[in-house]
């Protein structure tokens, strides 16, 4: 009997052990949350407008013979090669050829150069005579329409024979060449050659209606490619319509990017930010550690060893920060890693 007392009190005092451990640990021994921090300092920020489009060549041509004759693509002294698609030309360049020596002989541009230094050296002996009286002022002139009659024609010549080239009419890019046989007879109208500036491009994009009054031409715009990830060009707002698409209530806007280097190419996608603000020494902070809750937005600070909420108010904002307007100050500790599970007055230990 003795021992079933014995063995009672032994179960009744694991029972009251076991409940003194499940107690609540002392709130003076409350664990300090690890956070990491940074020191608010005076920053800028821009409001933009983030859009897309198709970059464009600001010039571009399909050049084709005036002529009929056999073809011949030249030699491009850049290379020392035959022309090829992606050659750069001049202005004025001669690229390809055509070849047709019965039509040069029917011009007879020698016998026209003979004839015009034959006439100007008789429109001198005349005007030298008519000013010591020797001939008749009539004499005189009918020298100079000599001399012009054949300026004339030789100049004729040498644009007829000019139609045998066919030349770059500005400074770009090969971006077409049609595989034509050398030697082949052309004719007159055939495309032999298609070419692009994109020295400077354009973007043209559509903006939503709400921005029709702050987009403004000659703001500055930023032009970026994902195959130039670590290119950033800048450009400038061109040509705003003011007139609002009905379908898509959205405005059409013509963005122009200097592209010297010709990193970009026509027919690229970009994305384009359009600077519409920018405000200097003002306070901004990382968007991803903004708190949004029924009371507003807000983020944590740390003061004494304690997190301490504020509320916050947020004027201009971009893709990862935001512009705080009210609820902070310069030099507060904020809060940057560990606020997920902070709240109000927590207890918090600073590491890196």
């Amino acid at each position: 009997m003795k021992s079933i007392h014995q063995f009672i009190a032994l179960i009744a005092l694991i029972g009251a052990t076991a409940a003194c451990n499940n107690q609540p640990a002392n709130t003076a021994t409350e664990l300090a949350v690890p956070v990491s921090v940074t020191d608010i300092k005076p920053g800028s920020i821009e409001k933009i407008i983030n859009t897309t489009g198709t970059l464009n060549a600001t010039k571009k041509t399909v050049v084709s013979t005036e002529m009929s004759g056999k073809y011949k693509l030249l030699v491009n002294p850049r290379t020392g090669r035959p022309f090829a698609l992606g050659d750069l030309v001049e202005n004025g360049q001669v690229i390809v050829r055509l070849e047709d020596a019965e039509y040069v002989n029917g011009i007879g541009l020698e016998s026209k150069r003979l004839n015009l230094e034959i006439s100007e050296q008789n429109m001198k002996k005349q005007q030298s005579l008519f000013e010591k009286g020797g001939v008749t002022q009539l004499d005189f002139r009918n020298s100079e329409v000599s001399y012009t009659n054949a300026k004339d024609a030789f100049e004729r010549a040498n644009l007829q024979l000019a139609k045998m080239n066919v030349k770059a009419p500005f400074k770009g890019v090969i971006t077409d060449l049609p595989a034509i046989t050398n030697q082949t007879q052309v004719a007159a109208g055939t495309a032999v050659v298609s070419l692009m500036d994109y020295s400077t491009m354009t973007v043209e994009v559509n903006l939503p209606e709400k921005y029709i009054t702050d987009v403004a031409i000659d703001q500055l715009v930023r032009i970026m490619n994902y195959t130039l990830p670590n290119d950033t060009l800048q450009g400038n707002v061109k040509e705003l319509s003011p007139a609002i698409s009905t379908e898509t209530r959205t405005f059409k806007g013509i963005i122009q990017v200097a592209n010297p280097d010709l990193k970009l190419r026509p027919g690229m996608f970009a994305k384009a930010d359009i600077v519409l603000a920018r405000h200097d020494s003002v306070i901004v902070i990382p968007k991803d550690i903004i708190i949004s809750g029924q009371r507003g937005k807000s983020v944590f600070v740390v003061e004494n060893g304690t997190a301490n909420e504020k509320r916050i108010t947020i004027g201009y904002e971009n893709q990862n920060e935001a512009e705080i307007t009210s609820g902070l100050k310069v030099n507060d500790r904020l809060v940057i890693k560990g606020f997920e599970t902070l709240k109000n007055r927590s207890k918090v230990k600073i590491v890196k």
